[in-house]
């Protein structure tokens, strides 16, 4: 008899095989894998009192935590489907992703509380705000006290599918509202299996929590540790300070992050040398690094780096980095440009780049196509979004609207961002929402937004201003107009004032040109895609 996949069965395994080992530590509390078990199952039962069934969804708005990892089992013992919610967004994209989402029950963290609080009135849907921590302070239930209202004993739990989703995640795209991932138990599952394989993951491992969770579940991190009874480490604030302390403290082997963190551990290894014994290894995803990034990693720091790519519609990971054993002989130079790059196939994943007519690009490192992605790990679709779902799926293949090249030994370079995406610090930025932002202001008469590099963030939105005539605008005018509009991560940080933008014939404005004045200083001139 086949056996499902679902997520559920990781949690089992650890409670099974190691129950008194430490699984999570957070910053107030310890909890064995028995223990975690236990409070899984007083949340199942919990939110079963509450009236929460299969397919209903689950909201939260909380940091990494104990109480964060714990509410992915919690629900999908119900066969709820949990959405995370990014702790960067402003009040009025809460309403918009609660809304649409038609969430139930919202789980908030006492510091984020009030990002809620003043739009209470405008969710729709959600009929329980449950606060983690000072609920007193708030009016709304106490988790901790609700919590223990409940059996520590076995969840009958709702027989669930592995095609049934598990997770709906919220990311920015080309038009202003976020779009709903529908991932499910099945994408999750086999995700893991090939991550755990590819990152090594092993029952020694002391993994630290310093990707968010609302990413993409922390790149399905909560499900190959726990099935792997690997040590979890949680932070509810990830400075490089405390960092630093966890790795001395913990013993860590494993972190994930962005680039834009790593460089802030760079930043304090210099002045803050501490005492690592262990080995270390971290995956790192967003912008691709230069070769002098992934050098100063592996020599400096004496971690070992490796690059993945992937989105969030394929669970994510798609391709890695690591060199393969046929390359032992290369110089340790030309094995740092090869980590730099995207990278090959992960197990379990088709990964082609082609041109608009299907052909594949030439492997000559040159020729520019878009990836497409074939694998377990791509999305179900968008949730409530069919045209946006029929865009992205095409013939069984994901659409990236990545641009990219592939060498002759098949490692694939992502170039350029084909729906004019910003990643900065690790988060998608819409350049549409940005616009449309500035076209609020009274002044403007247009405005086209870009990603430029910026040496913390990997890259911000850069802005392109056409006043309106007889309107004198400074920069300080329209960055202070998107930091009062946007998330601050979103809002631009430079600005340039021109007479007009460039256009096609038909009025489109061509960003490629406002692009390659800016990336040239990358190397990458001439090799942008309109």
């Amino acid at each position: 008899m086949n056996v499902p996949l679902v997520l559920s069965h990781f949690l089992d395994r650890a409670a099974s095989l190691y129950a008194d080992k430490k699984a999570i530590i957070g910053d107030d509390k310890v909890l064995t894998y028995q223990e975690l078990n236990e409070r899984v199952n007083q949340l199942s039962h919990g939110l079963s009192d509450l009236g929460i069934k299969k397919g209903d969804k689950v909201a939260y708005l909380a940091p990494n935590s104990i109480e964060m990892l714990e509410g992915f089992y919690g629900a999908f013992q119900l066969g709820a489907v949990m959405v995370p919610l990014n702790i960067r967004l402003t009040p009025a994209d809460y309403v918009f992703i609660l809304n649409h989402s038609e969430s139930r029950v919202l789980f908030v963290d006492q510091d984020l509380y009030h990002l809620i609080s003043s739009v209470k009135d405008q969710l729709k849907s959600v009929e329980h705000i449950i606060v983690h921590y000072k609920a007193s302070d708030t009016n709304e239930i106490d988790y901790n006290v609700w919590l223990e209202r409940f059996d520590k004993e076995g969840f009958h739990r709702e027989q669930v599918d592995e095609n049934d989703v598990s997770s709906l995640l919220y990311t920015s795209g080309t038009t202003g509202n976020p779009k709903g991932v529908m991932l499910t138990h099945r994408n999750n599952y086999l995700h893991a299996l090939s991550a755990m394989h590819h990152f090594r993951v092993n029952d020694r491992d002391t993994y630290m929590h310093v990707l968010p969770m609302f990413h993409v579940n922390g790149w399905g991190a909560p499900f190959y540790y726990t099935a792997n009874g690997a040590t979890q480490v949680c932070l509810r604030k990830t400075t490089p300070d405390s960092i630093f302390k966890a790795l001395e403290k913990h013993k860590v082997t494993i972190m994930h992050m962005a680039p834009t963190v790593l460089n802030s551990l760079f930043q304090y290894y210099e002045k803050n040398v501490p005492k690592l014994e262990q080995e270390i290894r971290i995956v790192v995803a967003g912008s691709a690094p230069p070769p002098a990034f992934v050098t100063r990693v592996e020599k400096e720091l004496g971690w070992e780096f490796i690059q993945i790519y992937g989105m969030t519609e394929s669970t994510p990971m798609s391709l890695l980095s690591v060199p393969r054993s046929e390359f032992d002989g290369l110089p340790e130079r030309e094995k740092y440009k090869m980590k730099a790059k995207a990278g090959y196939p992960s197990i379990g994943s088709e990964v082609r780049v082609v041109h608009d007519n299907g052909d594949e690009v030439a492997r000559d490192g040159v020729d520019v196509g878009e990836v497409i992605v074939r694998s377990h790990g791509v999305m179900l679709g968008y949730w409530k979004n069919e045209e946006a779902t029929m865009q992205a799926l095409k013939n069984g293949w994901l659409h990236t609207g990545d641009m990219a090249t592939m060498d002759s030994d098949g490692n694939i370079d992502i170039v350029d961002r084909k729906k004019d995406i910003i990643i900065s610090g690790g988060e998608n930025i819409s350049s549409i929402e940005v616009e449309g932002t500035l076209y609020e202001h009274e002044g403007i008469l247009e405005a086209a937004v870009i990603a430029v590099p910026h040496e913390k963030w990997g890259e911000t939105p850069h802005a392109f201003i056409v006043p309106k005539p007889g309107v004198q605008l400074t920069e300080a005018d329209i960055l202070a107009f998107t930091r009062e509009k946007l998330a601050h991560f979103k809002a631009v940080t430079s600005v340039s004032f021109v007479r007009e933008l460039p256009k096609t014939a038909s009025g489109k404005i061509q960003k490629i040109h406002l692009r390659n004045d800016y990336w040239e200083a990358k190397g990458k001139t001439g090799r942008f895609v309109n």
